[in-house]
């Protein structure tokens, strides 16, 4: 992946910031200054480096990321669906506008064993909950489906990005 072209190294300050957050902004009423105390930093200061980490892409999103088991949703499905290539991009920003879809991307088709060009991540109490939010997506989709299917999680992955060490 190539650097923005405005890309400039990162500072000892700016690792001290990505070290105190990669696992997760502080759950207080204001998670920025709760970084800046921690640091010894003016809380502008950890906002502004932040939001030039993002510009750069250095940081790709700052985001909330619920623990979906925790929150009762135990029937998580991965919906994948066979749609026209020629129209994926119009679809894609239709479903991923649902309110029930956390996320929904293309990926490849590996004909013949897998059609599927278009995933959209729901999340249930039970799978009948997911079953009817892809009745849902299916709706939307009209004559453009070909073909759906859904993919339960068997089991929790924990998920992390890249980390900076001490």
């Amino acid at each position: 992946m190539n650097a923005p072209k405005d890309f400039s190294p990162l500072d000892d300050t700016d690792r001290r910031i990505i070290q105190a957050t990669q696992a997760g902004l502080p759950l207080a009423p204001r998670p920025y200054h709760a970084v800046a105390e921690q640091l010894g930093m003016a809380a502008a200061e950890v906002m502004q480096r932040m939001q030039r980490m993002l510009d750069l892409g250095i940081i790709r999103r700052i985001g909330a990321v619920p623990n979906h088991y925790a929150l009762g949703y135990r029937a998580n499905g991965m919906t994948v669906w066979d749609v026209a290539d020629d129209c994926i991009d119009e679809l894609g920003e239709r479903i991923g506008r649902l309110d029930f879809v956390t996320h929904c991307y293309q990926r490849p088709r590996h004909l013949p064993e897998w059609p599927y060009n278009l995933f959209a991540m729901v999340h249930g109490r039970t799978r009948e909950e997911v079953e009817a939010k892809a009745r849902l997506i299916a709706e939307v989709l009209g004559t453009a489906s070909r073909g759906r299917d859904i993919l339960y999680s068997s089991r929790i992955l924990k998920k992390t990005g890249l980390r900076i060490g001490a």
